[in-house]
């Protein structure tokens, strides 16, 4: 049943913003952590601030403790997915209509469309959210509009304000940024767990590590770029193990590639790994290898927060996150020479980039929650 008590009921606190997702609580992703990590910060704000969230896809969870006073939340999901867009836009146009909020933030490209349609007519001002790849190229001339239409863009790195902007024609003064955030004290530094040593046969090994869907239509991870790499690297550190973490159809293609290397015995394929235990597999790693295109990358900075060193491609949104190569190595993403050679100075440990305790001083200072929070809070007020 659609929750229409907002609808009815009395609101003494002045509602400014209405969010609206597809789903944040029915999948595990890096949208739905970021988008986490805004509901945590606006938890966190004046009290003046208020807003009520609409789920498309979600249904009323038990991993939603997000719910107070100042944050309500609305589900549509249907068995008919048309049945439940269509109850959403009905709830939404009720609630624009007798609220007149003062922005709404739609949460996914996918549903701009319908917040064009129902915002514009009733001058009530709308924010698109972006992330990555789903703006990165050109858009149907529809969905294109809403987004011009839109009085800003909110994205998560320079790299897919960049490429959102040329790819749709968009003036990129009209977008905002809002980059991840890394949970300081979710992420911490520690020893390596002796279980999970044991367990992945890392027994006096040197470990790099990448955390990644291995789906065949995400090569460009850079998995089979290290798995290349790894021949040179092991010349000079025999030592050296790679650990990679994740589950997908290209599993295969990578086992049989590391075979064919002759490095079989040195890849481990650790499979999924809940959110709650990658802190652990973190700490296993001396370094964190992901030659990738990201839209940011929040894994860099999971794993700086855990003082491990990062590597990553020179020409996408990890920029942000690395600072430019301030806070680690950015190669280009599939010349496993490169990341050999960066892979060499990283485990000599000579640069400061390995620094771990000051890696992780950096990471939290600029993409920590409480930056994270005073940047959303600016970002609001501004709209």
């Amino acid at each position: 049943m659609v929750d229409n008590l907002f609808l009815t009921k009395n609101i003494q606190q002045k509602t400014n913003h209405v969010f609206v997702f597809l789903e944040i609580f029915a999948l595990e992703g890096g949208i739905q952590s970021y988008v986490k990590d805004i509901f945590r910060a606006y938890q966190g704000l004046n009290s003046n601030f208020s807003a009520d969230v609409f789920l498309l896809r979600d249904v009323p969870s038990c991993e939603n403790n997000f719910a107070s006073e100042n944050l309500r939340f609305h589900y549509f999901k249907s068995k008919s997915p048309v049945v439940g867009r269509l109850k959403l836009a009905f709830a939404l146009l009720q609630y624009l209509l007798q609220q007149q909020p003062a922005q709404v933030f739609c949460g996914h490209i996918k549903l701009a469309v319908l917040i064009q349609t129902l915002c514009k007519p009733l001058g009530i001002p709308y924010t698109v959210l972006t992330y990555g790849k789903e703006v990165w190229e050109p858009l149907p001339e529809i969905e294109r509009r809403a987004l011009v239409g839109a009085k800003n863009i909110w994205t998560i790195s320079r790299y897919s304000r960049d490429r959102a902007s040329v790819a749709n024609k968009i003036d990129p003064d009209k977008f905002q940024l809002l980059p991840c955030a890394i949970n300081g004290q979710k992420f911490t530094p520690g020893p390596k767990q002796p279980e999970l040593v044991a367990k992945y046969g890392l027994q006096n090994a040197k470990v790099l590590m990448t955390v990644a869907r291995l789906w065949s239509g995400d090569i460009y991870k850079g998995v089979d770029v290290t798995i290349r790499a790894l021949p040179r690297i092991l010349a000079a550190f025999p030592e050296v193990k790679y650990l990679v973490i994740g589950r997908g159809d290209d599993q295969p293609r990578l086992a049989q590639l590391a075979q064919d290397l002759g490095v079989s015995d040195r890849v481990i394929f650790a499979g999924f790994v809940p959110t709650d235990q990658l802190m652990l597999h973190y700490r296993l790693a001396d370094a964190y290898i992901m030659p990738s295109q990201e839209g940011f990358g929040i894994v860099y900075l999971e794993a700086m927060a855990c003082e491990i060193p990062v590597l990553a491609g020179d020409d996408d949104g990890s920029a942000d996150p690395l600072q430019d190569g301030k806070l680690g190595w950015q190669v280009p993403h599939r010349n496993p020479e490169a990341v050999a050679a960066a892979c060499l100075e990283i485990l000599q440990g000579e640069d400061q980039r390995c620094n771990g305790k000051w890696l992780r001083e950096q990471a939290i200072a600029i993409f920590g929650i409480e930056a994270f929070q005073t940047c959303l809070q600016q970002l609001l007020i501004a709209s």
